[in-house]
């Protein structure tokens, strides 16, 4: 089998993945199967819990209600976990809903919002993070769904850091001319680093705010170029360059 079936449904489960187990999907997956997708007692769907890898299961009955899935075999053992935080000012639902997918795609395992003195949204709908997160690994073969954090002020969040985690955050003022010279002058030959991503809110940090994240052990202010670019913009050039330089793109 390839090593990403992007043809065949996948589905998150909470359940243990083992041959022969047999799996009652949620009122909303089994509609998704039956009534969106039209599959049918027989065919195949992939599932997947964050532990035991991918697994080939079954659609072993279809009431009007509920799905059952009858595992049949592993298809790919669970990946060595990574180890990149994001932290993120919260944003505006519709954004927040992309910028929660496009970490998830970029490897992030961590999500962390972090409330600065700019941030324009202070509630944050965790459920709905998770759910976005979930939908993102669904759909691009990947097997672990990350921790999402209670928000945290600024203060708090750097505070909890680890001093050992590179922390890399974006910023409009900072002074550099090469991000990608100021990331690989951190990387240690092909060691896997500890990494934390911080983007902060459309209005900036604040100077006391700068201060305050230029005094973690390890810390990169980066620019991302001569435009000023939209949280969710960011968020993906961000993750981009340091998945590229001193990730797991290497």
């Amino acid at each position: 089998m390839a090593r990403y079936d992007f043809r065949t449904s996948r589905l998150f489960v909470a359940d243990p993945l083992v041959a022969g187990a047999r799996l009652a999907l949620t009122s909303t997956q089994s509609n998704y199967l039956i009534n969106v997708l039209r599959r049918r007692p027989g065919d195949t769907v992939l599932v997947f819990n964050g532990r035991d890898g991918e697994w080939r299961a079954k659609l072993d009955g279809a009431g009007r209600r509920q799905a059952l899935l009858a595992v049949v075999e592993q298809t790919r053992p669970q990946p060595a976990p990574g180890d990149l935080h994001y932290l993120f000012a919260p944003l505006k639902a519709a954004r927040l809903d992309y910028m929660v997918q496009k970490a998830v795609e970029m490897g992030a395992t961590r999500l962390e919002p972090v409330i600065t003195r700019h941030t324009q949204v202070e509630r944050t709908n965790l459920h709905r993070m998770r759910a976005n997160a979930i939908e993102a690994a669904e759909q691009c073969g990947i097997l672990s769904i990350p921790e999402i954090a209670q928000p945290l002020t600024l203060a708090q969040a750097i505070a909890a850091l680890d001093h050992s985690r590179l922390l890399v955050f974006c910023d409009e003022e900072a002074d550099v001319s090469d991000p990608v010279a100021a990331l690989a002058a951190c990387r240690v030959a092909a060691i896997p680093m500890r990494l934390a991503v911080l983007i902060g809110p459309e209005g900036g940090f604040a100077p006391e705010e700068r201060s305050m994240l230029r005094q973690h052990p390890r810390v990169v202010p980066l620019s991302l170029g001569p435009r000023i670019l939209r949280a969710d913009t960011a968020a993906v050039a961000a993750l981009a360059l340091v998945g590229a330089v001193i990730g797991d793109w290497r």
